[in-house]
């Protein structure tokens, strides 16, 4: 008997389908051993020695599987195919006590019947670089979580946890909100003329004075602005040049896993865990390649098949053969994430609708990536005043749609009159409009990951761990438009760190540290040098921070609210989940209240539940903001999503705000 041994039973269900009967697939269910939970399990002084145990969880699963290993010829190994994958096989022959038997490791990155046969035929042997460079990244995470996190408890407040990466991005949106702050809007005016040629109307804007160009900010109040509407409603105009070209818009490489969780943050609203959740089963059922990847790589035989599929679908006049080249670093010889079969259109693909859209969405990438440029004609009609303004309208118009056959993107055409020199357009009225500068847009998950990515921060495979880690740990929430906001908590840790361990939360040094990961990996770096090279400076200033810095606490502020035990008035101390209330006559009195970081706001809408009250806006103790009835807890009338003052055409329910778009708040009602 052969046994093959994978990380999770759908995956392993997946390969049966494939094998012949002389095959046993088993499924470890993940790790089966970690450091120990209640310790540091990690030894500095004996050049970082690592103490590994098998948790309470595994170890009927690792008594079935050495039962099995005593029957088998030869063991499979076939974890996922990067740094943690190998790690977990590392772990499986330690756990196993595999040293001695034969066992290899085998290595796919779709799981089809040829990819399976084909791993089966060339086994390879384990990489320790791989494994070694895991085990750094763990310890380095482990060392940072178990050291600094009781400092924070003693300075800041009890149970906060400090992360390595997740610093970091708490850093990101902590600056952006700063900035946002900081930010003075500047007035700026926009001029155009809305003028009329051939009996259409089109709108060309103010883009010149004497032949000199007019800065967006350039036009700076009303005053401005009303001198050169006065000077545009008495010239005359004339079309002194025209410009007619192609445009070509390319298409967008195939998914890597960064790419995949922005795309399907911005297009279907899904939160990077479960795109990555959704995207592991998809890889499991055998319909996506390995979806942990940060290569643009496509196999030839995935380009054989889609240029069949694209010249029979739709003609070869929409095909292109592309091959695309990774930037920066990529780990391992990964591919691209694609459809393992591209005759598998959306359409055909068997699974529920969260799976089925985040399907689409990589086939019709891959499928567009393949495809030619869409052309869009565009025109360009200078007109000049008497007195020397210069104005410029632009046309735009799909010619031959390409790649957005299969994969749409935004492109907005834009008409303007069979324009020719010497035109003299009719002016119907000019558009002066007053605008203001905008602050910078605080992070969404899309954008957060495109920083991250953009600056080496983590892996594509850790985003979605370290997302939902600063929202678990209270140092940032997200807004009604789903836009991150850090907390009050996540203000104190960031600056804390940022004065007295600047390395922690230092984005440069953080992006060598995975380079030197990278060069773990490689076999270029040793990793126990790597681990001491930040361990013997951290640990020296985290001893000397100790005695230096004082409780970071915020200085007894008194509130207008009293104590309604004792009469006290209440004072802001600061605690895991940011500021609360506390009775300055503790321990006598332990009495505390949470604050609301504003007044509650109201909706202007009576609650349909009790009808005696307007719905108001509140905050849960995590504060996450949501729509309730005040009269709670009489009435338990409660949305997660914001009210509108509009009834459902169907079924009467209040319709509330779902991202730019409206529905109704019964969960019942479609």
């Amino acid at each position: 008997m052969k046994l093959i041994i994978v990380e999770s039973p759908t995956k392993a269900g997946t390969i049966k389908k494939f094998l012949g009967k002389e095959y046993n697939v088993m499924s470890s269910y993940g790790h089966i051993r970690d450091l120990p939970k209640s310790e540091l399990g990690v030894d500095p002084e004996k050049d970082f020695k690592v103490k590994y145990v098998v948790p309470m969880k595994a170890k009927k699963n690792v008594t079935a599987l050495k039962k099995e290993v005593d029957k088998s010829d030869i063991i499979f190994l076939a974890t996922d195919p990067d740094r943690e994958g190998e790690a977990i096989s590392w772990h499986l022959i330690e756990a196993l006590k595999l040293e001695g038997r034969p066992y290899k490791r085998i290595t796919f990155h779709e799981i089809t019947k040829e990819a399976i046969d084909s791993s089966l035929k060339h086994p390879s042997a384990l990489d320790l670089n791989l494994v070694n460079a895991q085990q750094a990244r763990r310890v380095l995470d482990r060392i940072v979580g178990y050291k600094l996190s009781p400092f924070l408890w003693k300075k800041v407040a009890k149970k906060l946890s400090a992360g390595r990466v997740q610093s970091i991005a708490v850093r990101l949106i902590v600056d952006r909100e700063r900035e946002i702050q900081k930010f003075i809007p500047e007035e700026y005016w926009s001029i155009a003329a809305e003028l009329k040629q051939s009996d259409e109307n089109f709108v060309a804007e103010l883009v010149k004075y004497k032949g000199k160009s007019i800065g967006k900010l350039e036009i700076k109040s009303k005053e401005d602005a009303g001198k050169i509407k006065a000077g545009l409603e008495k010239t005359k105009y004339t079309v002194t040049s025209i410009e007619n070209k192609d445009l070509l818009r390319h298409p967008l490489p195939p998914f890597t896993t960064s790419t995949m969780q922005q795309e399907a943050s911005k297009k279907l609203g899904y939160p990077s865990k479960f795109t990555m959740s959704t995207a592991q089963g998809l890889y499991e059922k055998g319909a996506i390649t390995y979806h942990r990847t940060d290569s643009l790589n496509l196999s030839e035989q995935s380009l054989a098949s889609a240029k069949a599929f694209i010249e029979s679908s739709y003609g070869s006049e929409y095909l292109e053969t592309r091959r695309f080249k990774t930037k920066g670093r990529a780990q391992e010889a990964h591919e691209a994430i694609r459809p393992t079969n591209v005759e598998m259109t959306p359409d055909k693909f068997t699974g529920d609708e969260k799976q089925k859209k985040l399907y689409k969405l990589i086939w019709t990438r891959f499928v567009a990536c393949q495809m030619k440029d869409a052309i869009f004609a565009s025109t360009k009609a200078v007109i000049d005043t008497e007195n020397e303004y210069t104005l410029q309208a632009s046309g735009l118009h799909l010619k031959f749609d390409g790649f957005l056959k299969v994969y749409p993107m935004k492109s907005t055409e834009k008409n303007i009159p069979n324009l020719k020199e010497g035109d003299n357009p009719d002016l119907i009225k000019i558009i002066d409009e007053q605008h203001f500068t905008q602050p910078p847009a605080r992070y969404n998950e899309a954008s957060l990951i495109k920083e991250m990515e953009e600056n080496e921060i983590g892996r594509p495979a850790t985003y979605a761990a370290i997302i939902s880690t600063i929202q678990e740990r209270n140092y940032t929430n997200k807004n009604e438009d789903k836009r991150f906001v850090p907390t009050d908590i996540g203000f104190a840790v960031t600056d804390l760190l940022m004065e007295h361990f600047p390395n922690i939360v230092d984005i440069k040094f953080t992006a060598k540290m995975e380079k030197d990961l990278d060069q773990i990996a490689r076999g270029k770096r040793d990793w126990i040098d790597i681990l001491r090279g930040f361990y013997d400076p951290f640990a020296e200033n985290l001893a000397k921070k100790y005695d230096e810095v004082k409780k970071a606490e915020v200085p007894d502020e008194v509130s207008e609210r009293t104590c309604p035990k004792c009469g006290k008035n209440l004072v802001v101390k600061m605690g895991r989940f940011g500021k609360f209330l506390a009775c300055p006559g503790y321990p006598d009195c332990k009495h505390i209240e949470s604050v609301e970081k504003s007044p509650a706001q109201k909706t202007g809408i009576t609650c349909p539940k009790c009808g005696q009250a307007e719905i108001t806006q509140k905050r849960t103790k995590k504060g996450k903001i949501f729509y309730g009835c005040p009269n709670w807890p009489d009435c338990d009338f409660a949305l997660w999503d914001k009210p509108i003052n509009e009834k459902c055409p169907k079924c009467g329910a209040i319709m509330v705000e779902k991202g730019k778009k409206k529905k109704c708040s019964d969960p019942k009602c479609k």
